[in-house]
């Protein structure tokens, strides 16, 4: 694996800039035919990582990001003669755009709140570069939490009987309002129209067993097989249950002095923190996702 990433001098993050990511075969000059076009049009490029996965005839992932405040176009032309100057010439799967608005955020909650508030004091704290816009739970308890934090609470049930209806409502209430979908520990299945629909978009967080102690209470399950490290995943859904690209893991060692709380506790403290790089690494489109795996420049 090849990994590079050139270190530029600190610029204000408050000068107007745009974001490119990029995947395309890798060549020699697609380096000199981005940095080249974004010069001529008057971009001043801020951050600039790029990946290779082999030194010939390998993939090529790129993520820079450019100030725009003396850039001779407007995005949407400059786009227009990116693609017709650089991307087609070097057969390249890209997207361009700028950081602002920010992505709006919708959440799907059950009961768990662990998740749910570590992304909520993210927020507030000025980390998540992003806005909540509504949370959805199947259950009313975290109403006055959601709302504590000014935002919009909505409670749909959900089950086995309704979940063709409670989808129906969901995705009305999140067409428009969200940009990206977020599973909180939501303990719900959701159908493939569903997904499909918010596909690319949708971002889950669960344990990270899988496929060890499937089912219901896999820290027991784990507890009486003796593990020795519990952790947490934070993935993009399929259709496929559970086996979407990764975006982040993490992991926490136990010992046969834990018993099952321990190891749920230390599994919630996992789940919130990778939950919470996850989604602030989508929002700050830092992620490609490639077949079923992804390339993250954090």
């Amino acid at each position: 694996m090849i990994r590079r990433r050139i270190l530029l001098p600190f610029r204000a993050v408050s000068e107007p800039r745009a974001i490119l990511l990029v995947r395309c075969p890798d060549q020699p000059g697609i380096i000199a035919a981005i940095s080249g076009f974004l010069f001529e049009h008057g971009a001043n490029i801020i951050d600039f990582d790029q990946h290779s996965t082999d030194d010939d005839g390998g993939v090529y992932f790129t993520r820079l990001e450019f100030q725009t405040g003396r850039v001779d176009l407007p995005l949407d032309e400059l786009r227009g003669a990116f693609e017709a100057e650089v991307a087609r010439r070097f057969a390249m799967n890209w997207r361009l755009a700028a950081p602002t608005p920010r992505k709006r955020v919708g959440v799907l909650v059950s009961r768990h709140d662990h998740a749910l508030l570590e992304l909520l004091w993210t927020w507030r704290r000025g980390e998540l570069p992003a806005e909540i816009s509504l949370v959805i739970s199947n259950h009313p308890e975290l109403r006055a939490a959601v709302e504590g934090f000014g935002v919009r609470f909505e409670h749909v049930p959900n089950g086995r009987d309704q979940r063709e209806q409670a989808e129906r409502s969901m995705t009305a209430l999140l067409d428009g309002a969200a940009d990206v979908v977020v599973l909180a520990r939501y303990m719900q299945i959701l159908s493939g129209p569903f997904v499909a629909r918010f596909g690319g978009r949708l971002i889950n967080i669960h344990h990270s067993f899988l496929p060890a102690f499937a089912g219901a209470d896999p820290y027991r399950q784990a507890h009486e097989r003796g593990v020795k490290i519990v952790g947490a995943t934070a993935h993009y859904v399929t259709e496929a249950l559970d086996a979407g690209p990764i975006i982040d893991q993490d992991v926490a060692r136990v010992s046969h002095r834990d018993e099952v709380d321990d190891l749920k506790r230390l599994g919630r403290d996992l789940e919130r923190r990778v939950l919470a790089r996850a989604v602030r690494w989508h929002c700050e489109d830092r992620v490609i996702v490639h077949g079923n795996k992804t390339v993250v420049f954090a």
